[in-house]
This record gives structure tokens, C-alpha cells and sequence, in this order.
């Protein structure tokens, strides 16, 4: 028996050292040379990721801090008058502007996003849930600019019927912004609160709790990062939209006086001064660029602290 066993081994580490004509011993290393190369084409992905986002705040901060130093930090950034052709660049009515609609589109959309996220997980029907996901991620894929048509066909006109003045007010930005923000939300929610284990669900239901109080009370609150992280991404893609607010926001360069007033934001701004733009003027806008970037970088922080906070709670 030891003797037939040796012989085996022998023959085993004959094929070993003296592979067939198949070439199997070739594979292995031909597979560890290819994740080597793969691994190297990874970092040289994200490299290149970091080098971007590098280049863009160079570009950003190399042209807009020097205008603002030109400028004045305190009269760029709390100026309230903003005339190109006076040279006064004064961006608080914008600021103000892009943080008003920002606030209003997460007031109506948030809470809209998180009861469909929740129908979407808990409550729909297996009938209904395919067609009405898909319909939600359509939404994602319609251009801003037909939203921007959609605001000004339908909701503007329908807004000047109930307020009896012009219907391009802060207001109506913050409803078409509201419903923009709805799939990037639901998207993020949605798996979210799916992700949450089962026995939290049948803990509470054993403990006496109903369906939904399960839902609200133990589910919710257990999947808040998920909720703060689609919320964010609301923020985010609410204070950078730029079409469609232009063509329902009215545009007016002062200060904001109220919900059924026009208002013109950041990134308006930007976009409808930038193609006739030179000199100082052009480098303004490039500035507010710079103040829209800490903007969204100050929001992203806050919500990280904020995360880390609970979590050690």
C-alpha cells in the first residue's frame, strides 16, 4: 500500500514538473500576470479620478481667489448689488438665491422621496412595482432643460393663475426642483431601507408593534445614514441644476424679497452672464464658481460629521 501510494505522489509530481500538452500550468501564471496588469490599470482609473478633481479646484482657486482679493472678500461676498457695468460684484442675492431654492426643493421633495421609497419597500404590490420603478427612473433620465420646458409651459402659468402676478417665482423653482430630485433621492432611500436586517422588523412585531409603526419607528430611524446620503444627494443635485431654474426663476439680480418673487442663483448666474463675459467680469463668475465649490464641500463635511456623530451615539 505505502509503495503504490509513493508511486502515485511520484507520478503527480511528474505531471507537475512535465505539463501536457493542454499547457495547464501555464494558466495559473498567465491569470497572476493579468491581475497584475488589471491591478495596474485600476490605480492608473484612480489616478486619474484624483487628478481631475485636482485640476478643477486648481483651475478654480488659482482664477477665483485672486478676483475676490481684487474685488474685496467682503464686498464680493456680502455685496448686494451686482452691475457688471459698474464694476460691482456683489454675489450675496445670488448665495441667498441658491440656498432659498435649494431648502424649498428639499422641504417638498424629501418627504415626498422618503413616503415613496418606503411604499416602494414595504407596501407596493409585486404587480406595481416594476412599472412604477421603472417610471421613477425615468425620471432621471429627462434632460433638465424639459423639466425647464415642463416649469415653464405648465407650472408658471398655473402659478400666475393663483398668485395673479408673474408666475417665474422662487416658488415655482423650488416645486420643479422638488420633483427633479425625487429619483436621485428614491434611488439612494429605497435600497437603503431594504438593506436593513429582517429581525429588527420581526423583533418589533414580536414585541407587539405594528406594520407600520415597525416600519417608522425601527426600520427608518436604523437605515438614517442611507437617508442622510440620498438627502445630500438631493442637496446636491438641487444647488448645482442650472437650466431649468433659469427658465422658471424670474432672474432677477437683487436681493430675494420672498417665495412669489423671481430669484436668480449661483449657478444662473453663471450661465447667463459667462457667454458675453470678459476681464474682471468673466473672472467674477469664475469666483463664484470658487464660493459654489466650498458651498457644496462645507454641505458634504457638515453631513460626514454628522454621520460620525450618530454613529458614536
Amino acid at each position: 500500500m505505502t509503495q503504490k501510494f509513493s508511486e502515485k505522489n511520484k507520478e503527480s509530481l511528474a505531471l507537475k514538473n512535465h505539463p501536457s500538452d493542454g499547457g495547464s500550468a501555464c494558466v495559473p501564471n498567465f491569470l497572476r500576470k493579468l491581475g497584475q496588469d488589471m491591478r495596474f490599470v485600476f490605480l492608473i482609473a484612480a489616478c486619474f479620478s484624483i487628478l481631475a478633481v485636482a485640476l478643477i479646484c486648481v483651475f478654480l482657486f488659482a482664477n477665483g481667489i485672486p478676483t475676490m482679493v481684487k474685488i474685496g472678500i467682503p464686498d464680493f461676498l456680502l455685496g448686494t448689488t451686482w452691475k457688471p457695468s459698474n464694476n460691482i460684484y456683489g454675489i450675496l442675492p445670488f448665495i441667498l438665491g441658491s440656498v432659498y431654492v435649494t431648502a424649498g426643493s428639499i422641504v417638498i421633495g424629501v418627504p415626498i422621496a422618503m413616503l415613496t421609497a418606503i411604499f416602494l419597500a414595504f407596501y407596493c404590490p409585486k404587480q406595481i412595482y416594476s412599472p412604477l420603478k421603472s417610471m421613477i427612473n425615468l425620471l432621471a433620465g429627462i434632460p433638465s432643460v424639459v423639466y425647464g420646458f415642463f416649469g415653464m409651459v405648465w407650472i408658471v402659468p398655473t402659478m400666475k393663475s393663483i398668485i395673479g402676478s408673474s408666475g417665474s417665482t422662487m416658488l415655482t423653482a423650488c416645486i420643479l426642483l422638488g420633483i427633479m430630485i425625487l429619483p436621485t433621492v428614491i434611488g439612494v432611500m429605497e435600497p437603503a431601507l431594504r438593506s436593513v436586517p429582517d429581525s429588527y422588523y420581526e423583533g418589533s412585531l414580536a414585541l407587539g408593534a405594528t406594520h407600520e409603526r415597525s416600519v417608522f419607528c425601527i426600520i427608518l430611524p436604523a437605515a438614517k445614514s442611507g437617508v442622510i446620503a440620498g438627502i445630500v444627494l438631493g442637496i446636491g443635485r438641487s444647488i448645482g441644476e442650472t437650466m431649468a431654474v433659469i427658465m422658471v426663476a424670474g432672474n432677477q439680480t437683487w436681493m430675494p424679497q420672498g417665495l412669489l418673487k423671481g430669484v436668480r442663483t449661483m449657478t444662473a448666474n453663471i450661465v447667463i452672464e459667462m457667454g458675453y463675459a470678459s476681464g474682471l467680469h468673466r473672472q467674477a463668475l469664475i469666483a463664484t464658481g470658487v464660493v459654489l465649490f466650498v458651498f457644496i464641500l462645507i454641505i458634504n463635511l457638515s453631513v460626514s460629521l454628522l454621520k460620525r456623530r450618530s454613529e458614536h451615539e
